[in-house]
């Protein structure tokens, strides 16, 4: 059974036309496109020139119209599409199952790509996008860069941390919201006022969607020895390096990227920084 993430139809709306004002107002040349799959319709953003080569999956409440800072920096380099996810907020279907995480997220992943036809692509993931991109087995993806990815380990929240995301959750404001998100960025790095004005209209129109749970080890397992890259903040509260940096080893085989000078929201602190890694990946692929 699909449940919608917004509290009503009115509340869809308000967000739709936040995510389209922005898009709008985009000033890269890009194209959009609505692509239905079995049981949800996956909004998709497409900018920069050639074939797709990259494929960015955005995290918990994220999607393109949020995400145009980091979609600026890869579309210099390479043609990418930019996915909302079906049942987060933003430009695709609102409803997803109970169950979201068991699968379903990286099965839609899937679906979208046999759609689209990208083949041979960097499919980079942030946060939620990241346990996405583990969890997709989909053959046209060639290499995985994880930016603070969910997924690996629990997400660390203390109570410092809970207080404020309580508060902007049950009496949402901007104030509230900027004081939330604080903590999501490197020392003394401003939030960017869009990414506040969203989240706070997130808060007002939608019901909460959580992180998602570690994957099944079996999962994980299949990635072992697979094309990865696997990043995050140096500030980061959520992932630290010291926490994430173990886990990547053990599970992954693979050794932690740290990003100084960013917290969880690295996309929008060092877009240059995560671009540098899709094309260490880039680069990897077209040595082969």
């Amino acid at each position: 059974m699909l449940r919608s993430l917004y509290k009503s139809h009115a509340d869809r709306e308000v967000i739709a036309r936040w995510c389209r004002t922005r898009l709008d107002a985009w000033d890269v040349p890009h194209r959009r496109e609505t692509v239905a799959l079995d049981d949800a319709i996956v909004h998709l953003t497409y900018a920069g020139t050639g074939s797709t080569r990259v494929v960015f999956v955005p995290g918990t409440n994220f999607n393109a119209a949020a995400g145009l800072t980091l979609a600026r920096a890869l579309a210099r380099r390479w043609g990418v599409v930019l996915v909302d996810l079906p049942g987060q907020p933003g430009l695709s279907s609102g409803e997803r199952p109970h169950a979201a995480h068991r699968g379903w997220y990286g099965s839609k992943l899937a679906e979208v790509l046999e759609v689209t036809g990208a083949e041979q692509v960097v499919a980079l993931g942030h946060s939620l996008g990241g346990s996405v991109v583990l969890s997709c087995d989909s053959d046209r993806i060639a290499g995985r860069v994880l930016l603070a990815p969910a997924g690996i380990i629990p997400l660390h929240v203390d109570m410092r941390m809970m207080v404020p995301s309580l508060h902007w959750l049950l009496a949402p404001s901007e104030e509230r919201t900027a004081s939330m998100l604080e903590d999501f960025t490197a020392p003394a790095t401003p939030v960017p006022d869009s990414i506040v004005e969203w989240l706070h209209l997130v808060a007002v129109h939608c019901r909460s969607t959580l992180a998602p749970p570690p994957l099944p080890e079996a999962i994980l397992h299949r990635r072992l020895g697979s094309p990865l890259i696997i990043a995050t903040g140096a500030h980061d509260c959520f992932l630290p390096p010291e926490r994430l940096a173990p886990a990547t080893r053990a599970k992954l085989g693979t050794e932690l990227h740290t990003i100084n000078g960013a917290g969880h929201l690295a996309a929008d602190e060092r877009p240059g920084a995560v671009t540098a890694l899709v094309d260490l990946m880039v680069a990897e692929l077209d040595a082969r």
